[in-house]
């Protein structure tokens, strides 16, 4: 899978924009790092059903994604923690969310000598990242990793250096299971870091860790595999140490989808469940609700149609949860709002 998600990637990266024809219509977005996989996936194959259709994404950031949409610089944004409502305040015309995969930011590692799956707790998670965990080999990890030799060395913390909606779900998460954590830092999609060097976009932080040994970092789920990246288990809510996948990524999203409110904003991480994976989130488009451009509004409204239904399809094979019907049946009403 990680040779075709280099071909995939390298084949969208290449894509020459031009081949369209002078006439094809160029619809333009930015943001998240953490769908983009499956978003240049959904690009392509649209673009191959429709030549005279170019959808153009730049992976900048989920706050990047918010700041251009607000300005009205990009037809569409994308994010993977939901706008404020201050910031939904700010614009001009009502911003609309729709959920369009899920997904699951991973705790991703790079030790010497160890390539094994580590069991995080949350605690240990929450240590590590406000700086109390220093060494590998603390107990706070050691406890939950019997049989492991784990080191004695410091671990090199690295998390993200951009505004950015994987950033807000690992703090949403913390925030969630460590009090300190929530008073001290708190969430969002940048957050004063008490320690640990940045890496821009999912890209930057897989890279850091690869390269940087005793290293730990959080990426979606894809990244991870992608760069043959060991991730951890998370402990759950049930006290269940889970691995992400198509699974348990599902599994967490069960309760919401029963209960998605109308504006798609929500949070799913530290959910319950046996099985549930801990760290994990729909991520979303941004869709302004009135688009002047008719062509362009029947772009958007026509692929958001085609990625609820044929367009699921190529989450899975890409690590990514396929939506919840009942989630899917609700966004295919919300369309008539976009005029």
């Amino acid at each position: 899978m990680r040779k075709l998600l280099s071909v995939l990637l390298a084949g969208v990266l290449l894509f020459p924009l031009g081949v369209a024809g002078a006439d094809a219509l160029l619809v333009n977005g930015a943001g998240a790092s953490f769908p983009y996989p499956i978003y240049s996936k959904w690009f392509d194959e649209y673009h191959k059903k429709f030549p005279d259709i170019q959808i153009n994404y730049q992976s900048i950031g989920s706050g990047g994604g918010i700041r251009q949409v607000l300005a009205g610089t990009v037809d569409f944004g994308a994010t993977d923690g939901p706008m404020t409502d201050g910031q939904l305040g700010q614009a001009k015309t009502k911003i609309l969310h729709f959920p369009t995969v899920l997904g699951a930011d991973v705790p991703t590692y790079n030790i010497p000598g160890v390539t094994g799956e580590l069991n995080f707790t949350p605690e240990a998670l929450a240590g590590i990242f406000l700086g109390k965990v220093t060494k590998w080999n603390d107990p706070a990890i050691a406890g939950a990793n019997r049989g492991v030799n784990l080191p004695a060395a410091d671990i090199v913390v690295i998390h993200r250096s951009d505004g950015s909606g994987t950033t807000y779900i690992w703090a949403d998460y913390l925030s969630k299971v460590s009090e300190e954590w929530k008073t001290r830092v708190g969430k969002g999609m940048s957050v004063n870091w008490p320690v640990g060097l940045g890496g821009k976009g999912n890209e930057g932080v897989s890279g850091l860790v690869k390269q940087t040994p005793n290293s730990i970092g959080y990426v979606e789920l894809i990244y991870a595999v992608q760069n043959n990246l060991p991730y951890g288990r998370v402990r759950n809510s049930s006290g269940s140490f889970v691995k992400a996948d198509l699974a348990s990524v599902t599994a967490a999203a069960a309760g919401a989808a029963k209960s998605m409110p109308d504006d798609f904003r929500v949070s799913i991480t530290d959910p319950p469940g046996k099985n549930a994976y801990a760290i994990a989130s729909f991520t979303w488009l941004l869709i302004p609700s009135e688009i002047q451009d008719a062509k362009k509004r029947e772009v958007l409204v026509g692929f958001l149609r085609w990625m609820l239904t044929e367009g699921q399809k190529h989450a899975a094979p890409l690590a990514y949860a396929p939506l919840p019907k009942e989630v899917v049946d609700k966004e295919m009403k919300a369309l008539a709002q976009i005029r």
